[in-house]
């Protein structure tokens, strides 16, 4: 269903890109309740969005991911450097609410001018980002924040769509996580631009370093080689080693003309993310008072017609009904 076009709010939209954390607050809200209001500040903003350098964090749940986001936003702040923080969180089957709520090992940061931090729901999207997460992370970086940190929840290959939203992406991993070594060996590996062993005084630590080195040795190489910082994020150890490497990251990629290339696919990839994301939503719309799609449903589950045809009959009807 198309959201009928409405002004921005020229307050609102205005404070925000002052900085100011309560509109920034409000227009995150707006278009996580899906309020048109909220999607026509994005509109209004979108021109003086792109120059926040945005990190992805992702990695299975327990590794500290919170933690590291923590020590690496202390460590931002004490190089001037303003943070915004999106955490996407499991949704709950039952509200949609996030689960997990703001990240007790970030309360350090919560009083901070200098910090924003927001939790929110994935709402069952594939890749754990939500269309709202993608719009939210556009408002943080129009309201003038320096660093904007993604964090999602787990390694599996639904989650790699951070890519598509990040600069730089980050994957946390820890000693001991035969999960993990299996999420790399499936490919995953492929996404990071920088992997961070945490909790490294476990003793299985130096095995799994050698098993991601072992793996990383397979994949293509290219211009970048992918470092792995050991930390242990609970004590500040080895943070400022990962922010070396994400300013080096950084530098790599500006110095390169890959960051202009990362940011054209990435914003092809929300554009064709929103779209079908838009697209199935009308659909399901719809289809739910439909009596033709009810007999071709009745079709496909008595085997004569597979879902395939089907599929391909539901698409040729939503053409003719546009």
């Amino acid at each position: 269903m198309m959201r009928p076009a409405m002004a921005a709010d020229p307050t609102l939209a205005q404070r925000l890109l002052e900085g100011d954390r309560r509109a920034l607050a409000r227009a995150i809200t707006l278009v996580e309740n899906e309020d048109p209001a909220g999607y026509a500040i994005v509109q209004e903003i979108y021109p003086h969005t792109g120059r926040a350098a945005v990190f992805g964090l992702t990695g299975p749940p327990g590794v500290g991911k919170s933690t590291l986001i923590g020590a690496l936003t202390k460590a931002r702040r004490a190089a001037g450097r303003t943070v915004a923080v999106l955490s996407i969180d499991p949704s709950s089957p039952f509200t949609q609410g996030a689960v997990l709520g703001d990240r007790i090992r970030l309360t350090e940061h919560f009083l901070d001018p200098g910090v924003f931090i927001r939790s929110m729901a994935n709402r069952g999207a594939l890749g754990g980002l939500s269309e709202a997460a993608l719009q939210a992370a556009l408002l943080m970086d129009a309201a003038g924040k320096d660093d904007v940190f993604l964090e999602t929840v787990g390694v599996g290959q639904a989650e790699v769509d951070i890519i598509d939203h990040a600069d730089t992406v980050v994957l946390a991993l820890m000693p001991g996580s035969g999960d993990s070594i299996q999420a790399l060996k499936a490919g995953v590996m492929e996404i990071p631009d920088i992997i961070v062993v945490n909790k490294r005084d476990h003793p299985l630590t130096e095995t799994m370093v050698r098993e991601i080195r072992g793996v990383l040795s397979l994949a293509p190489q290219r211009g970048w080689r992918v470092p792995i910082v050991q930390t242990e994020a609970s004590r500040g150890e080895g943070i400022d080693e990962l922010v070396t490497k994400l300013d080096e990251h950084r530098a790599y990629i500006e110095a390169e003309g890959t960051l202009s290339e990362r940011r054209r696919r990435n914003l092809r990839n929300e554009v064709l993310a929103l779209a079908t994301a838009r697209l199935r939503r009308r659909l399901e719309e719809g289809l739910e008072e439909d009596e033709q799609f009810a007999r071709l449903l009745d079709e496909v589950v008595a085997r004569r017609t597979d879902p395939a045809t089907a599929a391909t009959a539901l698409l040729a009807k939503a053409g003719t009904d546009a």
